[in-house]
C-alpha cells in the first residue's frame, strides 16, 4: 500500500506563494493519477488539481492561472505550486492518488482510499 505525506503549507498574505509537495512511499504508484483537494472549516473537500499518467493536468477553475501541478517520478513526488493566494485559499490541502487503473478524475480520486494527512495553508489579507 502506498502512503502519502504533505508538507510545504503555511501562513502567508495574501497575492504571496507557497509551493506543496506530496512525497509517496511503499508500493509506489508514481505514474498513476494523482491530485490535490482542500477543506476549508464547514466546507466540503474540492479537488484543485490532478495530474494523469502521461502528465495531463486538470484543475479547479478557482485556481487556474494560479496553481500548477508537477509531477517528479524520480523523486517519487507531486508538488502544487500557489501563487497569488488570497484568504480563499485558505484551507487543509490533502493529495490523493489512485491505484492502477484508467481514467484520472476528482471524483475519481475522491473515490480513492490513498490519501496524505493534510498540510494547512493560511492566508492573511
Amino acid at each position: 500500500q502506498v502512503q502519502l505525506v504533505e508538507s510545504g503549507g503555511g501562513s502567508v498574505q495574501a497575492g504571496g506563494s507557497l509551493r506543496l509537495s506530496c512525497a509517496a512511499s511503499g508500493h509506489t504508484y508514481s505514474r498513476n493519477c494523482m491530485g490535490w483537494f482542500r477543506q476549508a472549516p464547514g466546507k466540503e473537500r474540492e479537488g484543485v488539481a490532478a495530474i494523469d499518467k502521461d502528465g495531463s493536468t486538470s484543475y479547479a477553475d478557482s485556481v487556474k492561472g494560479r496553481f500548477t501541478i508537477s509531477q517528479d517520478n524520480a523523486k517519487k513526488a507531486m508538488y502544487l505550486h500557489m501563487n497569488n493566494l488570497t484568504p480563499e485559499d485558505t484551507a487543509m490541502y490533502y493529495c490523493a492518488a489512485r491505484p492502477p487503473g484508467s481514467g484520472c478524475s476528482f471524483d475519481l480520486l475522491r473515490r480513492s482510499d490513498i490519501w496524505g494527512q493534510g498540510t494547512q495553508v493560511t492566508v492573511s489579507s
